[in-house]
C-alpha cells in the first residue's frame, strides 16, 4: 500500500470522519463504520485533504485535465482545495467548477460556480463518497449541457465497496459502467480494514477482533458481488 494511502486512513480516523461503532445510513442500512466528510473543518485539515486527492488523480488519471468538477453542496470545497494541492504539488494550473443548486438569475447567472466549462475541456470529478451515484445523476447532465466536455474520471476519497442501486456492483462501478468513465478512490474499506485491523492509530485501536467480525458480517450482507 502506498505511503499516502496510510497516511490518509490515519487522518481520516484523527480527523474524527471515519467512525466505528453502530451507525443508521440514510440508506437505511446497519452499518458498524460511517464516514462524515463534513468533519473536515480546520485549515490544516482542508489542505492536507486537498494534497491526497491531488496525490490519487495524479496517480489514477495523471495529468490529462483542465478542470477539477465537485457536485454541489460537500463537492464545492472539494473541488477548490483540489484544485489549490494539484498546482502545489505538480505545477499544474487547473480551474475548478461547480454545480448551484439552483441557477442564479443575477449577475453572471447560470447553473455554474468558478470556471464556464468550454468545448474541449478535459474533467476530473471528486466526490466524499459515492454509495448510490445520486449526485452524479444529477449533475452529469448538467455539465455535459453546459459544454463539449471530456470526463476523465471521478475521484472519491473512500469507496465503501458495497452494493448500489443495481444491488450487484459497487456504487462506483455502476457510475462507471453507466457513463463510460473511470473511478477511482483514494482508499477502499478493504485497504482501511486490512491497516487498522488490530493497529494502534491516534492511541487506540479502532477495528479490534469484534469490530472486524462486525465489518465482515455486513460486507457478507452489503458487499459488491464484482
Amino acid at each position: 500500500m502506498e505511503d499516502y494511502k496510510r497516511e490518509f486512513i490515519e487522518f481520516m480516523v484523527e480527523s474524527n470522519v471515519l467512525k466505528f461503532g453502530d451507525f443508521t445510513l440514510k440508506s437505511g442500512r446497519k452499518s458498524p463504520f460511517f464516514m462524515n466528510a463534513g468533519a473536515y473543518v480546520t485549515g490544516d485539515q482542508l489542505h492536507r485533504l486537498g494534497i491526497y486527492y491531488a496525490k490519487a488523480i495524479h496517480e489514477n488519471f495523471g495529468d490529462d485535465f483542465d478542470v477539477v468538477f465537485g457536485p454541489a453542496y460537500k463537492g464545492i470545497p472539494l473541488s477548490v482545495i483540489t484544485a489549490m494541492a494539484y498546482q502545489e504539488l505538480y505545477g499544474k494550473e487547473v480551474k475548478y467548477c461547480s454545480n448551484r443548486k439552483e441557477a442564479k438569475d443575477h449577475g453572471e447567472g447560470g447553473n455554474l460556480l468558478g470556471w464556464n466549462l468550454q468545448d474541449g475541456d478535459r474533467v476530473v470529478m471528486v466526490e466524499d463518497v459515492t454509495t448510490s451515484g445520486k449526485s452524479i445523476d444529477e449533475t452529469h447532465p448538467i455539465i455535459t449541457a453546459a459544454a463539449d466536455i471530456q470526463i476523465k474520471g471521478l475521484m472519491v476519497s473512500l469507496n465503501r465497496m458495497e452494493v448500489g442501486k443495481g444491488g450487484v456492483k459497487c456504487a462506483c462501478d455502476e457510475v462507471s459502467e453507466k457513463y463510460g468513465f473511470p473511478t477511482a478512490c483514494i482508499v477502499n474499506m478493504a485497504e482501511v480494514t486490512e491497516y487498522l485491523h488490530n493497529r494502534e492509530c491516534q492511541g487506540r485501536v479502532v477495528i479490534d477482533d469484534d469490530m472486524k467480525a462486525a465489518i465482515d458480517a455486513y460486507y457478507e450482507q452489503w458487499g459488491a458481488k464484482e
